[in-house]
């Protein structure tokens, strides 16, 4: 039995330690934010924040995440009161497909955390890992930029650092499980 803690919840789990993190979360947890994109730490659609770190959880087996709290997307916000990130996301239209912007938006909230004033230049050097295949990059950074601005120009208001903080969770709809890994590249 393996103790794993998922957004402010602690889970009891029976699973093979050497489980990738991003199968935990989505087949036992039905947390389905984190996307499988290529299975290879490639594309960061399985983006997840390990302690304080974003990690691409298709590659971190269960037992190398220990008693680090690991934080999803819906720990941000709810689709009825998105978290500040969030919100800016969908005010500069930063998806098309939205497949990669969860692991997105969950290294912009790893770096809006560590630095609550980046330069441009510093978003796009710490987005790098993460690619989206629709080319809204600009948009992305644009949201980026934008939230982190918004965030100190309110800092007395509702919208601050603070509530970059996890959110209450929200009962989520189980989607269809990831297949395992067959080999293949996907």
């Amino acid at each position: 039995m393996i103790t794993l803690t998922v957004n402010g919840k602690a889970h009891a789990l029976d699973v093979d330690p050497a489980t990738p993190l991003l199968y935990v979360l989505r087949n036992q947890l039905q947390l389905n934010g984190a996307k499988y994109g290529c299975g290879l730490g490639q594309c960061g659609a399985c983006t997840v924040i390990v302690g304080d770190v974003p990690m691409f959880s298709c590659q971190v087996p269960l037992a190398a995440v220990g008693a680090r709290a690991v934080r999803t997307v819906e720990s941000l916000g709810t689709p009825d009161r998105p978290g500040p990130l969030q919100q800016s996301f969908i005010d500069h239209q930063a998806a098309q497909c939205g497949y990669c912007i969860a692991g997105m938006i969950m290294r912009a909230q790893a770096l809006l955390e560590r630095n609550p004033s980046p330069t441009r230049d510093e978003v796009i050097a710490h987005m790098e890992p993460n690619l989206c295949r629709c080319g809204t990059h600009m948009r992305i950074v644009a949201a980026i930029v934008d939230a982190a601005t918004g965030l100190r120009a309110d800092a007395g208001g509702t919208r601050h650092l603070s509530s970059l903080r996890p959110a209450q969770l929200v009962e989520q709809t189980p989607t269809a499980a990831v297949p395992q890994p067959s080999g293949a590249r996907q």
